[in-house]
């Protein structure tokens, strides 16, 4: 029986032109959590999708348990004891969890004899592994971090002794991600081998035993976690130093760009997200709002962006009113100078299958310098897509590939280029760096300061608690819809989190 519980050699992957692993050699030990981290296209989800049988390699082996392995589909990769944990969950969302789990491990011909087993084997694994979940109730309706229970429950349903998670706690709130951490320790107590794709330094130095460093395409090295520090694999992953504090001048807030009297808006099912909300933005300042997700930070932005029709309320942009309660129009929204990052870069930031350059002038395709009489200038708008390319260092730099085929973070980077370049009085920012590297996380903080310190008002939206911080002239923060309170960047975490919770806003509304 060999030590390690996987071993790649010599793995290389080129898709056209791009090269996207490089002979990779990586070795992962029985019974660790192992973390594979890189800037944004280094090529980590590529190897771990080798691994899981969705890509096959040009050339090199992989070795599981010390023996050759042939993973020519996820098929195989299960059969070898690999799950996978994708950052986007491949859950039917109007099936229960049962029948989720069950979906292509059915071993039953009688369905209700396959069920009663399931269950029981669900029940069982649930109490091993602390990964409590109702089995009967319906994906759609259960918060992220439920879902995820349910897509690692799906793996260990399926026999894995090998579990790989890729960017885990993108979609997670920090109580959320404490939790998983502690499952991925039990997991590991029960002789369960982690594989722990992230961009989060912290997270690896909380919870891995060793750690593995890609750059462009290749492994530059691997470290015994103890042994290193945030500094040296920051430095690691980007090929030189990079500054892990935000630095900021005092803010000069001037004339109010964007004011939100009494804002109430209601979800589709008629519920109550944003209750009454008020507040102001200056140009010239960075007002964040911190909040666990779900508390109506989402339901704001929609409104004020257009999206979302509100139940009552005044918004004002420049000093003129949004019909944000009738049929406000994200595309005139955008020509008076507001503009939008949304939370969700895949189903409303961009069109997957369209190509770079495509998404990168959405939504400003009307502009006459993308014009050539009545049709599409497409020399102009390439030439466009790659400055802007080359300005946000978007990997790999073509704007002529398919928006679904950059990692998650380039994505974000296509969207933040398309929206910050056009000179905007007013910037509405959810989750800017959600899914991004350490390195575009320096560089987007460092923009949305300096947006600031044009007179742009910013209204920042981050489930990032230190993001908020850092970033923030002012902070709201909600819980249950309302506004419960507004603090300095000084606040400590633990005021802001009592005001998350809804502890200290429940005081200060009393008093």
């Amino acid at each position: 029986m060999s030590e390690l519980a996987i071993e790649l050699q010599g793995i290389d992957k080129s898709f056209g032109l791009v090269h996207a692993n490089r002979n990779i050699n990586l070795k992962v030990r029985k019974g660790t959590i192992h973390g594979i981290i890189g800037e944004n296209g280094a090529g980590k989800s590529t190897l771990m999708s080798i691994l899981y049988g969705f890509y096959q390699a040009d050339h090199g082996d992989i070795l599981v348990d010390g023996r050759k392995a042939n993973i020519r589909d996820p098929n195989a990769a299960i059969a070898a004891g690999i799950g996978m944990v994708h950052q986007h969950f491949m859950l039917v969302e109007n099936f229960t969890v049962l029948e989720n789990i069950m979906l292509g491990a059915e071993e039953s011909q009688i369905l209700n004899a396959g069920i009663t087993k399931a269950r029981a084997e669900l029940k069982r694994l649930e109490k091993e592994y602390a990964l409590e979940v109702d089995p009967d109730a319906v994906i759609e309706e259960l918060p992220v971090g439920i879902q995820q229970r349910v897509e690692i429950l799906k793996a260990l349903y399926r026999r894995a002794d090998i579990l790989i998670l890729d960017e885990p706690t993108g979609v997670l709130t920090p109580a959320e991600a404490d939790h998983l951490f502690r499952i991925l320790e039990q997991l590991k107590a029960e002789g369960k081998t982690v594989l722990l794709i992230t961009h989060k330094l912290r997270e690896i130095m909380a919870i891995t035993d060793e750690v593995s460093v890609m750059r462009r395409g290749e492994m530059v090295a691997t470290r015994t976690t103890k042994e290193t520090s945030v500094e040296e694999l920051a430095e690691l992953m980007v090929g030189r130093r990079v500054l892990l504090r935000v630095e900021k001048g005092e803010a000069k807030p001037a004339d109010v760009k964007l004011s939100v009297k009494n804002l109430t808006v209601r979800d589709s099912r008629g519920v109550t997200m944003v209750d009454d909300v008020s507040f102001d933005i200056r140009a010239g300042e960075i007002v964040g709002i911190a909040g666990v997700a779900g508390n109506g930070q989402s339901e704001l932005l929609e409104a004020i962006s257009g999206i979302r029709r509100a139940k009552s309320g005044t918004v004002l942009l420049n000093g003129s009113p949004i019909d944000v309660t009738g049929h406000a129009d994200p595309a005139e929204l955008r020509k008076r100078g507001l503009a939008h990052v949304p939370e969700d870069r895949h189903h409303v930031g961009l069109v997957l299958k369209f190509e770079e350059s495509e998404n990168a002038i959405l939504g400003y395709h009307d502009d006459p310098k993308y014009r050539k009489g009545m049709l599409l200038d497409i020399d102009a708008i390439r030439a466009d897509a790659e400055e802007k390319i080359a300005a946000y260092d978007i990997r790999p730099p073509n704007p002529r590939l398919k928006t679904a085929n950059f990692s998650g973070g380039n994505q974000q980077k296509i969207v933040l280029a398309r929206e910050m370049e056009r000179d905007p009085d007013v910037l509405v920012i959810g989750q800017p760096t959600r899914g991004v590297d350490v390195g575009a996380i320096e560089f987007i903080h460092r923009r949305i300061i300096e947006m600031r310190d044009q007179g742009k008002a910013v209204l920042l939206v981050s489930v990032e608690l230190d993001e908020i911080r850092a970033l923030s002239d002012r902070i709201l923060v909600m819980f249950a819809g309302r506004v419960v309170g507004e603090r300095t960047p000084d606040a400590t975490e633990g005021e802001l989190g009592l005001l998350m919770a809804g502890v200290e806003g429940r005081k200060e509304a009393a008093e």
